[in-house]
């Protein structure tokens, strides 16, 4: 059943079946019965006007109104990020890569200059950064907050709090773990326990929300819900877990209701992509046991690849495009798969642990379709100095230089240069060539934490990391606008 909570009445339109006005109630939406086929997806039915019940209804036409300006700018803009926006995890196209960015020349010897710093609560979520606005995830007491930040401040612009019981998994950490996606004037933000909310930019306004734990029963994870959603055009695409055909999920961006859900596995902690390929819009999503292929509009499974381990493994680094293969990496004995889009179920082009076996942190290439890729090669977990950087020419399937001795760390591109952020703490700037580990600065800029890294963010000249207590904006290139 669709427990959609959104906060409104149902208004049909063309081209946007249950739209809804900004008054509070609750959906219900069933799936058509029967049992269907592994790779057929379960499409949701339209909803029944009846099953909606309203609990305030004022101002009607303006609420209309007003809704109709808010899905305009969604139809417009959700595809589209401005260059120096960092609206989702990995950056605009989800590679890690930056966009519109230039880095200063020299950060001096004291290192880049911090800009501000917030106190925020718990949780390993990264960033999204849209114009003036720091969208920031976090824990505090029995709340989930989604707050707004000036980008240029630091001072709060508005905050939103969620309910949240969940204590902890493996590890003792309380979440949340998936990075804000901003899409048009919307934030998407996907909780510890599975709580999918869709909230208006400009105000923190709710303006949906679904319970997928309730609604799908996936089986929990080690670390709870931890797989970022994707947008795609106008629909939002979550990596669940669910049982019974409830995978992968696609929700109706403007609403909240259900499209269609497929495949049978558990969640993974890895962040799904979207690519166009063959004429169609794909999905590549990596689930507890697999790599799927879905597509976006209709929800038919393309592929499912096995890939992964049962017992105490997890599935966490991003897939990553390299022309028309795809490369996806775990540690845990899993290791790397380099595979073909145009055959996908063929044998893998390439297989191997030893190349690279990483334990969350997505690899990012050297230029766009390049076969050359940068990476963090070890687990977090197995201490300081235990992790190795790699530059790796898929190509070859050859490891061409390899700098030992490093702590673990996530990658972020900029032109020709990456940086490297450290659970140690420790930013590192080196040039992005085949040649050999070249550095160019390195600096502390934060305290080690043993409880794993946030990802980084770049946006307009600004690097946003997070520590356990604190979100420091650090100047690392050339702004605009303040």
């Amino acid at each position: 059943m669709d427990h959609v909570r959104p906060v409104v009445e149902p208004v049909h339109e063309p081209g946007w079946p249950g739209i809804q006005r900004n008054s509070l109630s609750k959906t219900i939406c069933r799936k058509r019965p029967g049992q269907l086929a592994e790779g057929q997806p379960q499409m949701a039915e339209q909803c029944d006007p009846g099953s909606f019940v309203a609990r305030r209804k004022t101002q009607p036409r303006k609420c209309l109104l007003r809704l109709a300006g808010f899905l305009a700018v969604l139809l417009v803009t959700a595809a589209a990020a401005e260059a120096g926006d960092w609206p989702q995890i990995l950056g605009p196209q989800r590679n890690g890569i930056a966009t519109g960015e230039q880095l200063l020349e020299s950060w001096g010897s004291q290192g880049p200059r911090t800009q501000w710093t917030a106190d925020v609560g718990e949780g390993f979520a990264g960033v999204a950064v849209v114009g003036n606005r720091v969208v920031t995830f976090y824990r505090d007491g029995r709340e989930e907050i989604v707050q707004s930040l000036d980008a240029v401040t630091g001072r709060s612009q508005w905050q939103t709090a969620s309910a949240c019981s969940y204590s902890g998994g493996v590890s003792n950490d309380t979440g949340p773990r998936c990075v804000p996606v901003i899409t048009g004037d919307a934030v998407i933000t996907f909780g510890v326990e599975g709580r999918l909310q869709c909230l208006q930019l400009s105000t923190g306004s709710r303006l949906w929300e679904r319970d997928t734990t309730a609604d799908f029963s996936p089986l929990e994870g080690y670390f709870g819900a931890g797989s970022t959603p994707v947008v795609a055009g106008d629909r939002v695409l979550v990596n669940v877990g669910g049982r019974e055909g409830n995978s992968v999920v696609a929700f109706d961006l403007a609403t909240g209701r259900t499209l269609w859900t497929v495949f049978s596995d558990n969640a993974s902690y890895s962040a799904p992509i979207v690519t166009e390929y063959d004429g169609r819009q794909l999905a590549l999503v990596i689930t507890r046991l697999h790599l799927t292929g879905i597509d976006v509009v209709s929800g038919r499974l393309q592929f499912a690849i096995p890939f992964g381990a049962r017992g105490p493994t997890v599935n966490a680094a991003t897939p990553l495009l390299t022309g028309d293969k795809v490369f996806v990496t775990a540690s845990y004995g899993i290791g790397s798969r380099l595979i073909s889009l145009a055959d996908p179920e063929a044998a893998a082009v390439e297989r191997d642990e030893m190349i690279l076996a990483t334990q969350y942190a997505t690899p990012v290439a050297a230029a766009e379709r390049s076969d050359l890729i940068f990476a963090v090669d070890g687990r977090q977990d197995a201490g300081s100095g235990q992790a190795s950087l790699k530059c790796v020419d898929l190509a070859t399937w050859k490891v061409l230089w390899e700098e030992r001795g490093l702590d673990y760390g996530s990658l972020i591109r900029v032109n020709k240069e990456l940086l490297m952020l450290t659970c140690g703490g420790e930013l590192i700037r080196f040039e992005a060539n085949s040649r050999g580990f070249r550095v160019s600065a390195r600096h502390q800029v934060q305290e080690s934490t043993d409880r794993g890294y946030r990802l980084p963010a770049i946006a307009n000249g600004r690097l946003f990391i997070r520590d356990d207590t604190k979100l420091r904006c650090l100047q690392v290139g050339k702004s605009s606008g303040g």
